[in-house]
């Protein structure tokens, strides 16, 4: 494990998290797609997926205190907060982040790569847990022990980067996410698979599963901190 990472685990002050940025934009996926909300990107992941946009969270940041990151949140006008990465649940004063958020009346939700557990996560929050496909060359790191977690607050995210990821999660709906009380996003790898040709085999399967683009993308392109 590189220092970097180290570090995120490294005596603190208790009330503190590794961010990375904070910004306002349009949510552009997920339950809440379309609403103005604030984006939390807490610092680290120990996955290293390869279409992520969001390689230059790996690393850097500020340590900032979790009060402070509440009182910048209330600065927007907006009820929606989402606390992204990286990988949040790597850092261990993410699940104190998110329960003051909901203590202070925000709708919380939190993107999780599904690599770690959710069970600790405060149930205010909705939790987006992204499974990983072959193509992403992280699919081993899915804790499958996740799914039996989820409610109706929750939503799973699968991002497809051609026909093979199509038919792995095809199975994994049939054999893994089957009943589920969420919805199920099928997402198409940006720049790497057409969202249309998801959407035909989505359509000639009758996949019960939600077509999902990046909003954010479709608005502003491949532009950091959007």
């Amino acid at each position: 494990m590189s220092a970097a990472r180290d570090s995120l685990t490294a005596p603190r002050a208790g009330d503190r998290v590794r961010v990375t940025e904070v910004f306002f934009s349009i949510q552009g996926e997920a339950l809440a797609s379309g609403w103005p909300s604030v984006f939390i990107r807490l610092t680290g992941c120990p996955l290293r997926c390869r279409y992520c946009d969001t390689a230059y969270a790996f690393s850097g940041g500020e340590w900032r205190s979790i009060a402070e990151l509440v009182e910048d949140a209330g600065r927007y006008g907006t009820p929606y907060v989402c606390v992204t990465g990286g990988e949040p649940l790597a850092q261990p004063r993410c699940g104190a982040l998110l329960t003051a958020l909901c203590d202070a009346g925000f709708s919380v939700s939190l993107e999780t790569s599904g690599a770690l557990d959710i069970g600790a996560v405060d149930p205010r929050v909705s939790r987006i847990v992204d499974l990983k496909t072959p193509g992403s060359g992280e699919c081993d790191r899915n804790v499958w022990g996740n799914v039996a977690q989820l409610t109706d607050r929750d939503a799973v995210k699968i991002v497809v980067c051609d026909r093979a990821d199509y038919d792995w999660a095809r199975a994994v709906l049939r054999e893994r996410l089957a009943g589920v009380p969420c919805p199920v996003l099928l997402s198409p790898s940006y720049a790497e698979l057409a969202p249309g040709t998801l959407a035909d085999w989505i359509l000639e399967d009758r996949l019960p599963v939600r077509l999902q683009v990046q909003l954010h993308k479709v608005l502003w392109g491949d532009t950091p901190g959007r």
